[in-house]
């Protein structure tokens, strides 16, 4: 078991119950991650950039993994990536758990990690026409 509370705090000196990492350089991903973060924090989540430079070690990555994939890590130890972290963030939001309840469909989680990878590879493509869709 590892502490967060040691490895990694927020800039107010917090401990969390878990970390959703996200891709700070992708317009994106830092939209949702701001528009999360409240939720998180009120059930005792936070988010952090992966970024940060104490990041890669917490989470045993090369710096070339590292931006991949969106990452959660719960205070015990337990990692996830993906479609896998979205799954582990919807767990705790009330109104998310729909996708939870698809993911245990047949072919659910299949269909989830598939629509994560494709929103994943164009993510910076989503930047561009979201910063136009608010022009």
């Amino acid at each position: 078991m590892i502490s967060l509370s040691s490895e990694y705090t927020d800039t107010k000196g917090r401990h969390a119950k878990g970390w959703l990492f996200y891709d700070a350089d992708c317009e994106f991903c830092s939209k949702i991650a701001r528009r999360l973060a409240p939720v998180l924090s009120s059930r005792g989540l936070a988010v952090a950039p992966l970024q940060d430079p104490r990041v890669a070690p917490l989470l045993s990555l090369e710096p070339s993994d590292l931006l991949r994939e969106l990452k959660f890590l719960l205070s015990d130890g337990r990692q996830f990536g993906g479609a896998e972290a979205v799954l582990a963030v919807a767990g705790a939001i009330w109104w998310a758990s729909p996708l939870v309840w698809f993911s245990k469909l047949p072919s659910g989680r299949r269909l989830l990690a598939w629509g994560y990878r494709s929103v994943a590879t164009h993510r910076h493509c989503h930047a561009v026409s979201v910063a136009q869709n608010v022009r």
